[in-house]
């Protein structure tokens, strides 16, 4: 029997960061995303954002990797709010999203931020946010190179 924790936080945005996600739509969106998850044997432990983009806590499988559950999520929830008409126009989602890993002391920080995205956003804008993410994890260096 294989045993490993591999945890993952991934964001990903709206298409065009388009403001969709009310908090209508999210609430659904969120609960939605958490039951697929469940049918598709991903265990997430947190799911929230705003109004242009969603923040997940994952725990990777032994035959997942990061491009086939970001796939998996993203595609079904945007032909599942399609499908519901939940927004006026085509919904998607943008082709790329951020992921990073968590260590196990993390985990409970990254939750909380996860869970507290509504009042985070209150202040910092995705666009700040993503600024923020870019200087942590040295994405500018790496790609830059």
């Amino acid at each position: 029997m294989s045993y490993l924790k591999i945890w993952i936080h991934l964001v990903f945005s709206t298409k065009n960061r388009e403001p969709y996600l009310t908090k209508d739509i999210r609430k659904k969106v969120h609960e939605h995303i958490i039951q697929n998850c469940k049918d598709k044997e991903i265990f997430i432990l947190a799911v929230n954002g705003y109004t242009d983009h969603l923040h997940c806590l994952i725990s990777l499988g032994k035959e997942q990797s990061i491009a086939k559950i970001a796939q998996l999520i993203k595609g079904e929830s945007s032909f599942w709010i399609n499908k519901n008409n939940l927004c006026s126009s085509k919904f998607s989602w943008q082709d790329d999203y951020f992921a990073v890993s968590v260590s196990e002391s993390q985990v409970d920080t990254i939750k909380k931020y996860i869970q507290n995205q509504e009042e985070h956003h209150s202040k910092t804008s995705f666009s700040v946010e993503v600024e923020e993410f870019m200087k942590k994890y040295n994405w500018k260096e790496l790609n830059n190179k």
